[in-house]
């Protein structure tokens, strides 16, 4: 008798193993399952992140593209003479005078200020010239020298 009881109950431990080793196995493919969905997710919003870029990039470009046909339309515009002679002149006379007064006598003069009241401070005169000419001063040179000679060739091509 004592055969046959432990002829059974090794028969039930046999038989209970694979359904051990198949609950072990499916949890394994359900975290397996749950692995794939989670980098399925960061692949679609990757994916949405660089479809919003683009979409910014070519609302940016768009933007760019209208104002400089804008700008194309305004400069067109201030050419239209008048007939007046004396309002002609003046108008065209406007640009070089905004820029004499702003670039080549206001501006110098206050970054010269500036350099001056740095070395007056302290500061060496070979410290104090960078310090003053920054990134917004070089954009600002940059700007302006895009406007008169860059806008020359534009004229020359059209």
């Amino acid at each position: 008798m004592w055969e046959t009881l432990a002829g059974s109950l090794l028969g039930g431990i046999f038989r209970c193993i694979p359904e051990v080793m198949k609950f072990f196995d499916a949890k394994n493919e359900r975290k397996h399952e749950l692995d794939m969905q989670d980098k399925a997710m960061q692949f679609q919003k990757i994916k949405g992140d660089q479809r919003i870029d683009e979409i910014v990039e070519q609302g940016q470009q768009s933007w760019n593209e209208g104002a400089l046909d804008t700008l194309k339309e305004a400069i067109k515009g201030q050419s239209v003479k008048s007939g007046v002679k004396w309002v002609d002149a003046l108008s065209s006379m406007m640009r070089p005078i905004i820029t004499l007064q702003w670039v080549v006598i206001l501006y110098p003069a206050v970054i010269v200020c500036q350099i001056v009241a740095m070395f007056n401070g302290g500061t060496p005169l070979i410290q104090a010239i960078p310090l003053v000419f920054g990134e917004a001063e070089k954009a600002l040179v940059g700007g302006i020298l895009n406007f008169w000679f860059l806008g020359r060739v534009f004229d020359k091509v059209k």
